[in-house]
């Protein structure tokens, strides 16, 4: 047995102490040995490249990059469903999308048998969600103790107000909240034209902050984060349009298969593919790069607030992002497709001191996915009923323990602005491939030669071993769904829509 494995073990078994007493302060064990509290940070459409940590030059991410010295990064990161909805109910419930139910962009389902909020509240955790929830109903909580809204002016039930539009009219009656003038799915970019104080990324950061110092009592909390942008709007202050103006921005990138996607998909601002120009991306993309930076921001804020209530160190730290944004790759907009500017995220982890012996500054290699961060949080406050989803806690994978980890992680997405936009997937990070269920075409990417995906490898004669090895990869993965997706070993045609799994609760 290694020292390394020691470590883990005593770890175990003083959180689990810690979780039989009646408090934090009830367990007969030293103060770094506390059940620790459990923060997670998310970003709405934050790509997987854009973190300085990736390699990404460009963009400017000081206290993200902190948590990813300070802890670990996961190189091959990705939300199996990459739309809103269907990733943050993997994120909810440790479950991928064959069972949870969420197939394609739907309602999250009002209750799941295992839920985070409810699991960490009923073992004792004081919880709380900042920002966006994107749950159905609106004001359901899922098991969270307090609910502190953010939901991008959506309004899906009758009289619904979320706390920062709330908040805003108290504070700004005049203005209207929307008068930066670019849409929720925009594809353009344009500086916020009111005080930088009422932007909603700032209000979370505030609340936040405000959550953190007020926090009292011996309970640890589970705090959920979750920033609306960098989801457009692209509509960061101008200080950011300025800091960024004559950065080098990655330019998009444009595959050799890319071409009939040129044209717009529609006239109106929210499409889903076309190309707009360079100079138009170039401005999306400023917006984009602001946002991801105010998000760091605040994140260093949050920071600063555990370690002036001397909390740093007693606070298992995830950041997650629900999909990304492909801000023109290959003439794409928004999300929903297997590509990695959609499909890729950010998943960096910083732990508390003892939790684990393993090195701090660590880039894993193995693909993990948003279903894993509920088993992730369970494995840290010793809580058992993880053992059965199809997420695995990470925390073994930090001390080195990740021989029996999954080869390669499960992407789709069912039909979204149009039938042709409709496929399944498998990747382990360096190689992906796609199968369209519409027509049957596919894709091969050597992800590690070609991140960018600009060559697709299917139709090589060269490469045909390895997309038969891919193609029995993801058959094998579907087979349980039965014949209409795969029969006598081969992947089928799907030309219609099946938004949910028969496992979709009601």
């Amino acid at each position: 047995m290694t020292e390394r494995n020691i470590t883990r073990r005593q770890w175990m078994g003083v959180t689990a102490g810690a979780l039989a007493a009646t408090s934090m302060g009830g367990a007969a064990v030293g103060e770094s040995l506390k059940r620790p509290n459990i923060l997670l940070l998310m970003s709405d459409q934050h790509r997987g490249d854009c973190l300085g940590v990736d390699g990404n030059e460009a963009i400017v991410t000081p206290n993200l990059d902190r948590i990813a010295r300070e802890g670990a990064r996961f190189r091959h990161a990705y939300t199996c469903v990459p739309s809103c909805t269907p990733a943050r109910a993997a994120l909810l419930t440790g479950l991928g999308p064959w069972r949870n139910g969420m197939l394609g962009y739907s309602k999250v389902a009002e209750k799941y048998a295992k839920e985070k909020p409810r699991m960490l509240g009923e073992a004792g955790y004081r919880t709380c969600a900042i920002g966006k929830c994107h749950y159905h109903p609106q004001r359901n909580g899922h098991g969270y103790h307090q609910l502190i809204l953010d939901e991008s002016g959506r309004v899906r039930d009758p009289g619904f107000l979320s706390d920062y539009r709330a908040w805003f009219k108290s504070m700004a009656p005049d203005l209207n909240p929307d008068a930066t003038g670019v849409g929720w799915n925009d594809y353009r970019g344009r500086p916020y034209v009111l005080p930088e104080e009422l932007h909603p990324t700032r209000w979370t950061g505030d609340v936040a902050v405000n959550y953190i110092k007020e926090h009292s009592g011996e309970a640890p909390f589970f705090l959920k984060v979750s920033f609306a942008r960098p989801h457009s709007p692209y509509d960061a202050p101008q200080r950011f349009y300025d800091l960024y103006r004559d950065r080098a921005i990655p330019e998009r990138f444009l595959g050799d298969w890319c071409a009939r996607y040129a044209p717009r998909s529609w006239e109106a601002d929210n499409i889903w593919h076309g190309d707009v120009g360079p100079e138009e991306t170039r401005r999306s993309r400023e917006g984009y790069y602001g946002n991801v930076t105010f998000i760091d921001e605040q994140v260093g804020r949050i920071l600063a607030a555990l370690e002036e209530k001397q909390q740093l160190e007693n606070t298992l730290i995830l950041f997650v992002a629900d999909h990304g944004d492909m801000l023109g790759d290959h003439h794409h907009w928004r999300k929903t497709y297997a590509y990695e500017g959609s499909a890729r995220i950010p998943f960096l982890a910083r732990w508390p001191k003892g939790m684990t012996a393993g090195p701090r500054g660590q880039v894993r290699p193995e693909p993990v996915e948003l279903r894993d961060v509920l088993p992730t949080f369970l494995d840290a406050a010793g809580i058992g009923g993880g053992e059965d989803l199809d997420g695995k806690s990470i925390l073994p994978l930090l001390d080195g323990n990740g021989a029996d980890w999954r080869a390669f992680i499960d992407l789709e997405h069912d039909i979204c602005y149009d039938k042709s936009n409709h496929w399944s997937a498998a990747t382990d990070g360096k190689t992906k491939y796609i199968f369209n269920a519409y027509d049957g075409g596919e894709m091969l990417f050597d992800l590690v030669n070609d991140p960018g995906e600009c060559v697709n490898l299917a139709g090589q004669a060269e490469h045909a071993g390895l997309l038969a090895e891919w193609q029995d990869k993801l058959a094998s993965h579907l087979r349980e769904r039965g014949d209409a997706w795969v029969k006598d070993g081969r992947l089928q045609l799907r030309l219609e829509s099946m938004l949910h799994s028969p496992h979709y609760p009601g």
